[in-house]
């Protein structure tokens, strides 16, 4: 099993999203989040005054499959939060021991 952590910009959590559900992955975990990468942050205007932004807002997306169905998670991510732009975000990929469903006492691949 692993966790796909994906970090997106966040107008194009919608669309990543429903490509998702239409190929077939249905557990997720979505997260409002801020941070930076290598643009570390922006400049903006406001009432005339130039001001710093350090973190911008991002979506962080959390995904639990079976290892067969990483390859399509991590090219459906890729493939609909790309815009060709700089901020476009990560997927990190992490090996996972064990799932235990709460409700039912299911572990492993029958938790997911």
């Amino acid at each position: 099993m692993k966790l796909v952590s994906a970090i997106i910009k966040p107008f194009k959590l919608q669309e990543v999203r429903e490509a998702l559900v239409d190929a077939g992955i249905e557990g997720l975990t979505i997260t409002e989040v801020k941070g930076y990468g290598r643009q570390k942050g922006h400049t903006e205007m406001y009432r005339g005054a130039e001001y710093s932004v350090d973190t911008l807002p991002k979506i962080k997306l959390e995904i639990l499959v079976d290892d067969e169905s990483l390859g399509t998670v991590t090219d459906v991510i890729t493939k609909t939060a790309n815009t060709g732009k700089i901020g476009d975000g990560k997927i990190f990929v992490s090996d996972i021991g064990d799932v235990i469903r709460i409700r039912t006492g299911e572990t492993g691949s029958d938790a997911i």
